[in-house]
C-alpha cells in the first residue's frame, strides 16, 4: 500500500506541524488520465530546521516551492507517495504544482463515463487516506485546516465541494493543452472551517440537481442525468428533514457546515461517505427498478448515519484511526435512534438493528481476527480492513447498552458537552468517556475495559431443573466465553417466558436482571410453570449470543415461530436459531425446516429477506453435501408456494421471487423462471423491470438455460452502467471452464474498474458449480501476494476477500491457507483476511458434520 502512514509517523508529524490553510486549484478540462492540481499550504513548525514530508500519490510533479525556494522535484518518492520537506521555518508556505491521476478504483478522484450518453462524472472518496491522490496534503485526521478550492471545469458541469461556491465565472472558449476548443467555468469555493483532509470533497460532472431548503439549510440532491428520472427526491428530502430536526433537538448544536448536498455517484466503493456538507452515496440507492421497503429503510438509515457524522466525525474528529469506532458506532446508533423516534419506521428500526447489524457484529466477533472495539491501529493498512462489524455494529450495540446504563438523557447531555468542548478539534476515547462520566455521575472505566477493550462475544443460555409438576425448581443463566477471549462481562438482560394462548405465543412472565460471571441464579422464576419458550435477552437489551433450550427449539421448529404477536421476539428467535446453526448446535436441515414453516408469518420485510438469505447460505454451505440437493429442493418448493400465495405486487412477492431465483436448479423451476422472464408466466402483480430481468437472466445462465448470446441481447435492452455490471456478473457465472478461465483472467489482470471487478467476482464465485472453481484454489494463493502489493487497497481487498476459495469446503483448503501464510509471511492486514477465509471454511465443515449427524 503506497504511503502506508504509521501511527508513530503521524504522531511525530502532528507534534511538529500546525496546518493553517490549503488553497487548491484544479483544472478538470484536460485529458482522460490526468488533471492539473496546484496546492498552496500554509503551516507552522515547532522546530526551525526540522524536516518532514507531504503526501501526494500518483502524480507528475512539475515544481515545488518551499518558502520561496525551489526544491528538486526528483526527490519525489512516487512509490510511497511522499515528497520530503527539508529545513522548515517556523512559518512555512509550500506550493506544489503537479498533474494528478484520475482513478477507476473508487479511491481518490474517480472518473466515470456514462455509457448511456457519454457524459463524464467525477467524485472523490478520500477515507481513509486518499485525499493526497487529488492534492498534496498532510493526510492524517489530526492535522485539520481550512480548505479553499478553485476548479476549472467544462461549462455544462455542476461542481460541488464542502462549501457553497461564492463565484462561478464563465470563461471564453479557449484551446486547451491538447488543442481542443472548449467552454468552461471557474468555480471558487470559500475556505471551509477547520476540517480533516479525509472529509474534503469534490464532485463534478453533468449532474442533474434537485434543490430544497429546511430550517435555513440549503439542500441539494445530485444524480447522473441518465438516472434522474428514477430519483425520488420527496422521500430523500423527507428523511433528511426529519434527521435535521431530530439531531438539532438532541445535540443542541446547529448543523455546522452551511449547505447540505447529497450526491448519488457512479461506481462508488462504499455505502456512503460523510464528506462535510457534500455526502456521497452509492448509486444503487437511486431505485431504477422496484425494490422492497427494506431497501428504502436501509437508505434512510444510511442518510441518517452520514448526517450524524456531521457532528460526530466532522465537527469533532478522532485523533487517529484507533478511535474509528467513535465515528462509526456513534453514527450507527444515532441513525437507528433517529429512525425509531422520528421516522415512519418507528420502533421497528430496532428489530432491523437486532436482525441485521447485530448479526453482522456476532459474525465478525467470532472470527480469529476479532479485535476490541477500541482497536489498535498501527498503520493505514490496519485501518483499511477495520471497517467491519466490530467497528460499526458491535460498537453501536455496546453504545445501546451504555445508554441503558447511564440513561438516554444523561448520554445525550454528555454528548452535548463533548461537542461544546471539542468542536473543530480531535479527540480520543477518554474525552468522550469523561464527558459521559460528568453528566451521568458514573465511573465508566470498568465498563470501558470490559466492553471496549476486550474481544469476543459471550453466549447466554438458560439452565434449569423442574419439579414433579413441571415448574422451575431452579433457574440459572449460564455465561460462556471462548478460550481465546475469556472475558465474562456484566449484562443487563430480560428473560421472557412465552406460552401458546389461543394460537398466539404470548409472554406470560418477564424478569429483568444483571448477569455477572459464569452462573447467575434467577430466583424470581422458581415456581413458574415451564413455558413453551424461554427467551434469554428478551427485548434485546445486551450484546450476546443466546441459546434456546430443547423444548423452546421444538416449539419454534414445530410451527410456533409464526405465532408471535410482536416482531422483536420473533426476530430474536430467528437470530438465535441462525447462530446455533452457524455454531453447529442446530442441524442445517432443522433450520431450513424452521424457515420453510415460518417465514410466511414475518411481516417485517427486512427480516424476511435476511432469513431467506441465511437459509440459502445454509443449504449451499452448511448442509451435509448428501442432503444439500434435498434442502435446495425443499427451499425452492416452499418459495414457489409463497410466490403463489403472496399478495400481488407486494414486497413479499418480490422478495420471494428474488430468493427463488437463487435456488432454482431443477428443470421445472428453471422453466418457471424463464416463463417470468419471457412474460408467459408472470405472477399477478409482479413488475418485471430491468433489475428483475437481470436477476432472472442470472438464474437461467447459472442453470445452463441461457448463454453468452442471451447475455449480450439483454445488455442491448439495458445498455446502462448497471446493465454492464450485471452482464459482467452473468458472463462470469456461465457454467463452463472456458467462461471461468476468461473471468479469472479479467479479474487478475487488474484493468477492471472497481465496480466491474466486484460484479465479475460475484459471478465467478457462484455456489452452484463449485467443481468449476477447483483449479482456482491454488491459483488464488499464487496471485494474492502480488495483487496485495501492487493494487490499491480497496481493489486488493476485493480480490483477497472475494476470490478466496471459500466454496471449496474441505480441510485441505484450511491447510493450504495456513501453509501459504507460513511460507509467505504476508502483511498483517492480508494475513487477517486469509485467516478469516479459512475460519469460514472450518465453520462450514463443523456445520456440515452436525447436519450429517442429524
Amino acid at each position: 500500500m503506497a504511503g502506508n502512514l504509521t501511527r508513530d509517523e503521524a504522531r511525530e508529524r502532528a507534534r511538529l506541524l500546525n496546518v493553517q490553510s490549503y488553497q487548491v486549484e484544479l483544472d478538470l478540462t484536460e485529458g482522460e488520465e490526468r488533471f492539473e492540481s496546484i496546492t498552496t499550504v500554509n503551516f507552522t513548525s515547532s522546530r526551525s530546521g526540522a524536516e518532514t514530508f507531504i503526501d501526494l500519490h500518483g502524480a507528475h510533479v512539475r515544481r515545488v516551492v518551499l518558502n520561496g525556494k525551489d526544491l528538486d522535484v526528483r526527490a519525489y518518492d512516487a512509490e510511497k507517495g511522499r515528497f520530503p520537506l527539508p529545513d522548515l521555518a517556523e512559518e512555512n508556505e509550500l506550493r506544489i504544482d503537479a498533474d494528478a491521476s484520475y482513478m477507476r478504483t473508487g479511491e481518490g478522484l474517480h472518473r466515470f463515463v456514462d455509457p448511456v450518453d457519454q457524459q463524464i462524472y467525477l467524485h472523490s472518496q478520500f477515507e481513509t487516506a486518499d485525499a493526497h491522490r487529488m492534492y498534496a496534503c498532510f493526510d492524517q485526521p489530526d492535522l485539520k485546516a481550512t480548505f479553499e478550492l478553485t476548479v476549472l471545469a467544462p461549462a455544462h458541469w455542476e461542481v460541488v465541494s464542502n462549501a457553497a461556491p461564492d463565484s462561478v465565472e464563465k470563461l471564453e472558449e479557449h484551446r486547451g493543452k491538447h488543442g481542443t476548443l472548449q467552454a468552461s467555468k471557474r468555480w471558487h469555493f470559500p475556505p471551509t472551517p477547520r476540517i480533516s483532509t479525509y472529509i474534503t470533497a469534490l464532485v463534478a460532472g453533468a449532474y442533474a440537481v434537485v434543490r430544497d431548503e429546511h430550517d435555513g439549510i440549503p439542500l441539494g440532491i445530485y444524480v447522473r442525468r441518465s438516472l434522474a428520472e428514477h430519483l425520488d427526491p420527496e422521500n430523500i428530502f423527507e428523511v433528511t428533514k426529519q434527521g435535521f430536526d431530530f439531531f438539532h433537538r438532541v445535540f443542541s448544536v446547529r448543523y455546522p457546515f452551511g449547505k447540505y448536498d447529497q450526491l448519488f455517484v457512479p461506481e462508488f466503493n462504499a455505502g456512503a461517505m460523510e464528506n462535510a456538507g457534500a455526502v456521497t452515496f452509492l448509486e444503487d440507492y437511486v431505485f431504477r427498478s422496484r425494490v422492497t421497503d427494506a431497501m428504502v429503510e436501509r437508505r434512510a438509515e444510511t442518510i441518517l448515519h452520514e448526517m450524524a457524522h456531521m457532528w460526530f466525525g466532522d465537527l469533532v474528529t478522532m485523533r487517529w484511526w484507533d478511535d474509528l469506532w467513535l465515528n462509526e458506532s456513534f453514527a450507527t446508533f444515532m441513525s437507528v435512534l433517529c429512525q425509531a423516534e422520528a421516522t415512519r419506521w418507528g420502533q421497528g428500526a430496532w428489530t432491523t438493528f437486532a436482525n441485521i447489524e447485530k448479526a453482522w457484529a456476532y459474525r465478525q466477533d467470532q472470527l480469529p481476527s476479532t479485535h476490541p472495539i477500541a482497536a489498535d491501529i498501527p498503520d493505514m493498512q490496519a485501518v483499511e480492513v477495520n471497517f467491519d462489524g466490530i467497528t460499526y455494529a458491535k460498537g453501536a450495540s455496546v453504545l445501546k447498552q451504555l445508554v441503558a446504563y447511564v440513561g438516554l438523557d444523561n448520554f445525550l447531555a454528555g454528548v452535548r458537552d463533548y461537542f461544546g468542548e471539542h468542536a473543530w478539534g480531535n479527540t480520543s476515547l477518554q474525552d468522550l468517556l469523561s464527558a459521559l462520566e460528568r453528566t451521568s455521575g458514573r465511573d465508566l472505566s470498568a465498563w470501558s475495559k470490559e466492553w471496549l477493550e476486550t474481544s469476543g462475544v459471550n453466549t447466554l443460555r438458560p439452565s434449569f431443573t423442574l419439579d414433579g409438576e413441571g415448574r422451575f425448581a431452579s433457574f440459572d443463566v449460564l455465561q460462556e466465553a471462548t478460550s481465546e477471549h475469556p472475558t465474562l462481562r456484566s449484562h443487563r438482560i430480560a428473560i421472557g417466558l412465552y406460552s401458546m394462548d389461543g394460537g398466539v405465543l404470548t409472554r406470560t412472565k418477564r424478569v429483568e436482571l444483571d448477569v455477572v460471571g459464569a452462573r447467575t441464579a434467577v430466583p424470581e422464576l422458581v415456581g413458574e410453570p415451564r413455558p413453551d419458550l424461554v427467551l434469554v435477552n428478551d427485548d434485546d437489551l445486551t450484546y450476546a449470543k443466546i441459546r434456546l433450550d430443547d423444548r423452546s427449539l421444538e416449539t419454534l421448529v414445530g410451527g410456533a415461530i409464526t405465532a408471535f404477536r410482536d416482531s422483536l421476539p420473533r426476530a430474536l428467535c430467528w437470530s438465535a436459531a441462525w447462530d446455533m446453526t452457524r455454531d453447529a448446535e442446530m442441524a442445517t436441515r432443522d433450520y431450513v425446516k424452521l424457515v420453510v414453516s415460518g417465514v410466511d408469518s414475518v411481516r417485517d420485510i427486512t427480516v424476511v429477506q435476511a432469513v431467506l438469505r441465511q437459509a440459502r447460505q445454509a443449504v449451499q454451505q452448511y448442509a451435509d453435501p448428501a442432503w444439500r440437493p434435498t434442502g435446495i429442493a425443499e427451499l425452492a418448493a416452499a418459495l414457489r408456494r409463497l410466490i403463489a400465495a403472496a399478495e400481488p405486487g407486494s414486497d413479499h412477492q418480490l422478495a420471494y421471487v428474488n430468493a427463488f431465483t437463487a435456488v432454482a436448479t431443477s428443470a421445472e423451476d428453471l422453466a418457471f423462471v424463464k416463463g417470468i422472464l419471457e412474460g408467459t408466466a408472470v405472477p399477478d402483480g409482479l413488475t418485471v423491470d430491468a433489475d428483475l430481468r437481470w436477476t432472472l437472466t442470472h438464474s437461467l445462465v447459472v442453470g445452463g438455460v441461457l448463454d453468452a448470446e442471451d447475455i449480450d441481447a439483454e445488455l442491448v435492452r439495458d445498455a446502462t452502467a448497471t446493465g454492464e455490471r450485471s452482464a459482467a456478473m452473468c458472463r462470469a457465472a456461465l457454467p463452463t471452464p472456458e467462461a471461468k478461465e476468461q473471468a479469472w483472467a479479467s479479474i487478475t489482470v487488474g484493468t477492471l474498474s472497481g465496480a466491474l471487478l466486484r460484479s465479475t467476482i460475484l459471478g465467478f464465485m457462484d455456489p452452484h458449480h463449485v467443481d468449476l472453481l477447483e483449479p482456482y484454489g491454488e491459483r488464488y494463493f499464487d496471485e494474492v501476494g502480488r495483487i496485495w502489493s501492487t493494487w490499491t487497497s480497496d481493489m486488493a481487498q476485493n480480490f483477497a476477500i472475494g476470490c478466496y476459495p471459500a466454496l471449496l469446503i474441505r480441510p485441505e483448503t484450511v491447510t493450504m491457507t495456513q501453509d501459504r501464510i507460513s511460507a509467505a509471511q504476508p502483511p498483517h492486514a492480508l494475513r487477517r483476511l486469509l485467516l478469516e477465509g479459512a475460519d469460514g471454511v472450518s465453520r462450514a465443515l463443523r456445520a456440515q458434520a452436525r447436519d450429517a449427524s442429524a
